[in-house]
């Protein structure tokens, strides 16, 4: 029992190491000698786990996509009103140094494997339903509550709100506009959906 609990151990470690690697390499330059470097491992040990690397990127993205999930419904979960955890939402969303930035340009960085890997594909898929669900549940508790009067379903609105912050995301971090533009595109957005005076 103990060979199967190293091994989870040494793939977690590696997930770690390649989402290092991402970050200071970019995905389209970082060699597989970059991740066993930043692992502490040689190549061939790497490739022991993960004979396809591609398979070692599908699961950087998998994990780095629950953490960001895991991270924006955390702090939407601390506010109380639907308007404060719209905008709590959006917040959370635009990729401020730090944590968030770091979660962001390694999704983004890893999108090639995204189209050419289904595994990927399908994290992809669950990454944006979550995200989407998330403002869903948002609009329609706001709805409920007499706070939003929503201008289409809130599905809709939900995927579009996704959909702009991806937009808007890689922009942020390829330096085209800052992360301040990006919050207040959003918020002007919350504010022509829901009809609702969300902060700026």
């Amino acid at each position: 029992m103990a060979r199967p609990r190293n091994q989870t151990k040494r793939r977690d470690e590696l997930i770690s190491a390649a989402a290092q690697a991402v970050l200071q390499h970019g995905a389209a330059g970082m060699k597989l000698a970059d991740i066993a470097q930043e692992a502490g491992l040689t190549s061939a040990s790497v490739l022991y786990y993960y004979p396809d690397v591609r398979d070692l990127f599908s699961a950087v993205f998998e994990h780095g996509s629950l953490e960001y999930c895991l991270r924006r419904e955390e702090h939407v979960a601390g506010v109380p009103s639907p308007t404060e955890k719209l905008d709590e939402c959006i917040r959370s969303g635009v990729p401020r140094p730090g944590a968030t930035e770091e979660a962001s340009r390694i999704l983004y960085e890893l999108m090639p494997v995204v189209l050419r890997n289904q595994a990927a594909a399908s994290q992809y898929a669950t990454f944006i339903e979550r995200q989407t669900a998330l403002y869903e549940a948002i609009l329609e508790e706001g709805q409920a509550a007499g706070e939003f009067q929503l201008v289409a379903t809130s599905k809709e609105l939900a995927r579009n709100f996704v959909a702009l912050e991806d937009g808007y995301g890689i922009n942020v971090l390829t330096g085209a506009i800052t992360a301040d533009e990006e919050e207040e595109a959003l918020i002007r957005y919350a504010r022509i959906s829901t009809r609702a005076a969300i902060s700026a």
